[in-house]
C-alpha cells in the first residue's frame, strides 16, 4: 500500500476517535458531580488508532487472529474500567460501547471502508449528543404507539414479501392492480407520515406553532388544519400564527407530492415540478408575509396528531389507493383525458397521496401521458386545498379566516394557472 493511502486511512481513524472523544469529554464536563467516564478525547483518539493498527497487523501478517489478539486485551481493559467505575454507582455502558465502536470504525477505515467508518462515527456522535432529546422522546411514546408500530412492522415484514408482484388481471383497467406495488406504496406514504409524527414526538407539539405546522404537514396537513381551526375558536388572538402554521402544512404537502413522484416514477418530475413548485412558492411567499408582519407574541399551542402507523388507516389507504388507481385507469381507458382530470378532482377531495402515486405509476407503465398525469396531480392538490380551506372557513375563527383567505386564494390561482400552462 502506498504511504499516502496508509496515512489517509489512519487519519480517518484518528478523526473518528477525536470526534467521538470530544463529545464524551464535553458530556463529562457538562455533568459535573456525575460518575466520571473512563475515557476522554485523547483515549478515544488512541482507540481509533488501535483499531486501524490491529487491522494493519492482521493484513501484514496475513493472520486474521492478530486483529483479535490486539483488540481483545483493549476490550478487557474497557471491561475492567467499567467494573471499577460501576462500584461507585450506575454509570451506564454508553461510553464503553462507544469505545468499542470507535475501534471497529478505525479498523474499517484501514480496510478501505472510509465512508462507512465515518458514517458510523458520525452516527455514534449524533446518538451520544442527543441523549436528552432521545430520553424525552422515549418518555412521550405511549403503549398504543408501540403496539401500532409493531403491528404495522409485522404485517409489512410478513405480508409484503409474499404478495404477488404481478397484475391481478392482464386486461385493462385491471392491469394496473399489482398487490405488491399497492402495499409497497402504503409503506412509503406511511413512512413519510411517520417521520412527521416522530419529529413531533421528539421536539414536542408545543415547541412553537410554526414548527408544529411544518411537522404536522409531514404527518397530515388535513389533521393539522382541522386541529388549528378548532383551536382558533378558543384563541381568536392567535389567528395570524395559526394561519401561518396551516399554510406551512399545506406547503409541505407539495413537497410530499414531489417525493412521492420521485419514489415511484422520477421522470414525471420533469413535467410536474413547475406547477408544484409554483404553488409551494406562492404559499411560502404568503407565509413570509404572515411571519414578518405584526402578530401576537404568544406562539405556543398544542396539536394532536394520531399515530399514522395504525393498521386500520394503513389498510384504508391501501384500499383507497387501489380504487383510485383502478378508477383513473378506467377513466383514461374509456373517457380519455377528461375522465382522468375528473377522477383527480374527486380523489383529491379525500387524499392527495393516493392519486399522486396512481398517476406516477400509470405514467411509469406507459399507460398515461405525463402531461395529463401532471395536470391531474395539480388538480387533485387544488381540490384537496379547497377542502382544507373549507375546513378553515367553516370552523375557524374570524381572525383566522381573514388571515388565511388571501394565501388560500393565491395558492389556488397559482396552481390552477400553472397546471394548464404546461
Amino acid at each position: 500500500m502506498e504511504q499516502t493511502a496508509l496515512f489517509y486511512r489512519f487519519g480517518v481513524a484518528l478523526f473518528i476517535g477525536i470526534l467521538v472523544g470530544m463529545q464524551r469529554q464535553y458530556a463529562e464536563d457538562l455533568d459535573e458531580g456525575e460518575i466520571p467516564a473512563f475515557a476522554g478525547v485523547r483515549t478515544f483518539a488512541l482507540l481509533g488508532l488501535v483499531g486501524a493498527t490491529a487491522a494493519l497487523a492482521a493484513d501484514t501478517l496475513n493472520f486474521p487472529w492478530a486483529f483479535v489478539g490486539i483488540i481483545l486485551p483493549v476490550v478487557v481493559l474497557i471491561t475492567v474500567a467499567y467494573v471499577m467505575i460501576s462500584r461507585r454507582g450506575d454509570p451506564g455502558m454508553t461510553t464503553e460501547v462507544a469505545a468499542v465502536l470507535v475501534m471497529l470504525a478505525g479498523a474499517l477505515a484501514y480496510w478501505d471502508q472510509a465512508a462507512l467508518a465515518v458514517a458510523l462515527g458520525v452516527t455514534t456522535f449524533v446518538l451520544l449528543s442527543l441523549k436528552l432529546e432521545l430520553h424525552r422522546f422515549a418518555e412521550r411514546i405511549t403503549r398504543e404507539d408501540i403496539q401500532a408500530t409493531l403491528k404495522f412492522a409485522v404485517i409489512t415484514a410478513i405480508v409484503l414479501p409474499v404478495l404477488p408482484n404481478e397484475p391481478v388481471w392482464d386486461q385493462p383497467p385491471f392491469d394496473v392492480l399489482n398487490p405488491y406495488r399497492v402495499w409497497l406504496i402504503v409503506v412509503l406514504i406511511s413512512g413519510i407520515s411517520f417521520l412527521g409524527y416522530v419529529l413531533i414526538k421528539l421536539v414536542g407539539s408545543r415547541r412553537g406553532i410554526s414548527l408544529t405546522g411544518i411537522l404536522g404537514g409531514l404527518a397530515s396537513s388535513t389533521a393539522t388544519t382541522l386541529s388549528f381551526a378548532q383551536r382558533s375558536s378558543k384563541n381568536a388572538e392567535l389567528g395570524r400564527p395559526f394561519a401561518l402554521a396551516i399554510l406551512l402544512a399545506w406547503t409541505i404537502m407539495f413537497g410530499r407530492i414531489l417525493v412521492a413522484v420521485a419514489a415511484v416514477h422520477a421522470p414525471l418530475l420533469r413535467v410536474v415540478w413547475l406547477p408544484v413548485v409554483a404553488s409551494a412558492a406562492a404559499g411560502l411567499a404568503y407565509c413570509a408575509y404572515l411571519y414578518f408582519g405584526p402578530h401576537e407574541g404568544k406562539d405556543e399551542e398544542d396539536v394532536h396528531i394520531a399515530n399514522p402507523f395504525e393498521l386500520g388507516p394503513a389498510l384504508t389507504f391501501g384500499l383507497l389507493y387501489g380504487v383510485i388507481l383502478l378508477l383513473a385507469r378506467a377513466a383514461e381507458f374509456y373517457f380519455g383525458d377528461t375522465g382522468v382530470y375528473i377522477s383527480g378532482v374527486v380523489s383529491g377531495l379525500a387524499d392527495v397521496d393516493a392519486i399522486t402515486l396512481s398517476m406516477a405509476q400509470l405514467t411509469g407503465t406507459g399507460t398515461l401521458d405525463p402531461l395529463v398525469a401532471a395536470r391531474t396531480i395539480i388538480l387533485a392538490a387544488m381540490s384537496n386545498t379547497v377542502v382544507k380551506g373549507g375546513i378553515v372557513l367553516s370552523s375557524g375563527s374570524a381572525s383566522l379566516r381573514r388571515a388565511i383567505l388571501p394565501g388560500f386564494l393565491l395558492i389556488l390561482a397559482t396552481g390552477t394557472t400553472a397546471a394548464f400552462l404546461l
